[in-house]
């Protein structure tokens, strides 16, 4: 899995290393699972349920609202399908 952040900020200035992490997991027996949460500018992604996770700082100006994409893609030799894709929205927190 890989978290590219090429397009993670408009000022040059910032990091916008992309990071890696491979994940010993054979899609024909078992289930693969990718998880990310996305909290402004906190983008943390966890893979093979929790054996590998990435988390990036990102600095969105332009991907707001209806300007924000999550892309999914395989590199693979093999077909993967996706069987199931679920998305929420947080709530705000309240803080007393």
């Amino acid at each position: 899995m890989c978290s590219d952040q090429n397009r993670s900020s408009i000022n040059n200035s910032n990091d916008k290393t992309t990071y890696g992490a491979f994940l010993d997991v054979d899609p024909l027996h078992e289930k693969l699972s990718l998880r990310t949460l996305i909290d402004h500018s906190i983008v943390e992604s966890f893979g093979g349920g929790g054996k590998s996770c990435i988390t990036a700082r990102v600095y969105p100006v332009l991907a707001v609202e209806d300007g924000t994409h999550l892309h999914v893609f395989n590199n693979g030799t093999e077909s993967v399908g996706v069987p199931k894709l679920s998305a929420w929205s947080m709530k705000k927190a309240r803080i007393n």
